[in-house]
């Protein structure tokens, strides 16, 4: 299928969301599972994106997958031009839902950009991130996916291919420089406000106009927040910032 052809809508509802229920680990009775955080399984509380699943490949819930669905799906309707990236990908969920994304509309002209450490979040570096101070994340080994697992993860859906871009290392060594030309969606997920400041600062830019920006943490981490806020006042960004969920946030940059 090229790059203006309509898909069966209904066909690319039923995949979507039977990959939303598989990448948050639904299908299936969790019944007598506890996540990595020791919390008995809810399914409430996995459909809200607040545990950390033994078996999933995301932690991010259904409302902020949802999300990703919609903003993609307005950039491909209004051919926006640009690439998908994720900083921030734990085991590869939410950018694995992006390449199936492009895969049920036949879109072959935009690639999934992977960035992560693949090793856990950095110690923070208090002099230079003073917001950081205290944080806890890089003791926190089960947010440590390795990049074959990553790689592992894509594959079992059958989405690995020379779609997806790997990019591996700390942001601070890999995001300023990186090749990445043109962005229409752009999803941050680090956390810190370390790691969300230098998203913002290194490829927000990039940024189609027309293309959402989208936050994971904004809620979650009061670091995170003010990352963003200070590089909004900074950059000028008008835009309001719309909730998803507890956690999550967007908006869509101005042309």
């Amino acid at each position: 299928m090229n790059a203006r052809e309509v898909p069966d809508q209904r066909a690319v509802d039923l995949y979507l969301e039977l990959m939303i229920s598989s990448l948050t680990d639904l299908l299936y009775d969790n019944a007598n599972t506890v996540s990595l955080d020791n919390v008995a399984f809810q399914r409430a509380i996995r459909e809200d994106g607040r545990d950390w699943p033994a078996r999933a490949h995301t932690m991010i819930g259904v409302k902020r997958l949802r999300n990703i669905r919609y903003c993609a799906e307005e950039v491909l309707k209004a051919d926006i031009p640009g690439d998908f990236m994720e900083t921030g990908v734990w085991r590869g969920g939410a950018t694995i839902f992006m390449r199936a994304l492009l895969a049920a509309y036949g879109r072959s002209d935009k690639r999934v950009w992977v960035a992560d450490s693949f090793a856990g979040l950095p110690k923070p570096d208090e002099g230079t991130y003073p917001p950081d101070r205290g944080d806890q994340h890089h003791t926190q080994t089960v947010l440590a996916a390795s990049l074959q697992t990553v790689k592992e993860n894509f594959a079992r859906y059958g989405l690995l291919d020379d779609q997806v871009v790997f990019l591996e290392g700390w942001f601070r060594d890999t995001l300023p420089s990186c090749a990445v030309e043109k962005l229409s969606l752009l999803r941050l997920d680090g956390d810190m406000y370390e790691s969300t400041i230098l998203a913002l600062e290194s490829l927000y830019p990039r940024l189609a106009p027309g293309g959402f920006l989208i936050v994971d943490d904004y809620g979650a981490v009061p670091a995170c927040k003010q990352a963003v806020h200070d590089y909004r006042q900074k950059a000028d960004i008008a835009e309001g910032v719309i909730e998803i969920d507890w956690a999550g946030v967007y908006w869509r940059k101005r042309a």
